[in-house]
Parts: C-alpha cells; sequence; structure tokens
C-alpha cells in the first residue's frame, strides 16, 4: 500500500445502519457501519498511517452496489480490493471466503482445508474476524461446523449476519 490519502465517504444510509467507506489507490480497503465520519477516519488513520481526504468515483459505486446487494438486486460485487493491507493468511482466508457463492455456506474448518490449512479453523476465525470489508467479502457465509452462527463484527452482530444469510435465502437451525 503506497503513502497516497485514503478516500473515504459515506457509502449509503441501509437497513444495517449508516456504512462508511474507504479506498486506496489499489481498491476498497475499508467499510464500517454505525460509526460517525469521525470515528471512521480516526481508525484509518491509526490503522494506515495515512492521510484521509473525501472523495471518490470508486465509493460511489460501491454504494451503489452495497445497496442493490441489500435490496436483494445484486448477487455478487465488481468492486477491486486492497489485498495488499493484509497480512498472507488473512488474504488467503478471506479470498477463499469471497469463493463462497450467494446463499451458500461453508464452515471455519472447510475454509482452513481450502486453503490447505486443514485443522486451523480457530485461525481462519480469527481472520473472518479482522475483515475489513464486510458484506463485499462475505464472511457472513461462514459459519460453526454445528451449523449455527458464530460471532460477527457489523452492526448489531449475529442478528445482522442471521439478516443477510436470510436475505441470501439460507435457512438456518
Amino acid at each position: 500500500m503506497g503513502t497516497a490519502p485514503l478516500k473515504t465517504g459515506l457509502c449509503a444510509e441501509t437497513p444495517l445502519g449508516t456504512l462508511w467507506l474507504a479506498a486506496s489507490e489499489n481498491g476498497l480497503v475499508a467499510l464500517a457501519a454505525r460509526c460517525g465520519r469521525e470515528q471512521f477516519e480516526a481508525m484509518l488513520r491509526r490503522r494506515y498511517h495515512r492521510p484521509v481526504e473525501t472523495d471518490g468515483e470508486l465509493l460511489r459505486v460501491a454504494a451503489e452496489q452495497i445497496c442493490e446487494y441489500l435490496a436483494g438486486r445484486r448477487r455478487e460485487f465488481d468492486l477491486p480490493v486492497d489485498w495488499s493491507v493484509m497480512r498472507p493468511f488473512q488474504r488467503a482466508v478471506l479470498q477463499a471466503t469471497c469463493t463462497i457463492p450467494y446463499g451458500q455456506t461453508r464452515t471455519y474448518g472447510e475454509l482452513a482445508a481450502a486453503i490447505g490449512r486443514a485443522g486451523a479453523a480457530r485461525a481462519v476465525g480469527r481472520a473472518e474476524a479482522r475483515n475489513p470489508l464486510p458484506l463485499i467479502i462475505p464472511c457472513h457465509r461462514v459459519i460453526g461446523r454445528d451449523g449455527k452462527l458464530h460471532g460477527y463484527g457489523m452492526a448489531d452482530g449475529l442478528k445482522t449476519k442471521e439478516w443477510l444469510l436470510k436475505l441470501e435465502g439460507v435457512l438456518i437451525a
């Protein structure tokens, strides 16, 4: 990741609350819910050690796609992600997460096996918990081996994860 300012802006008012997005010159780096602009920008400065400025055609396109998804009119995102902001293991986990089709789920263990790290389900869970782009990288599609929902850090947590899965037509036991 370079040193150019991050672009940030209000993504949209959604059923999940106010969403904020940020992008580097290489793609999206962060999505957050239910925080104010100052809080979001302070987090960006702390995490990425870069100045922040308001702008962005990419942010406008991303907001449009997120709103379409939340309205049930979009199943996939066509947006660049700046994978360079992630460590190699997290990048592998989240790239594998992006392959989970709309309306389907995988367990943490299945994802661990998919990246060649069978037995690393807990580490996969930790990587998912640090997902900087929930929704766009669909960590809500990852569930426990018991079929139950475990952890979700966006908006109202597990209630939001359940809502997103229901939006996609997934029945949770």
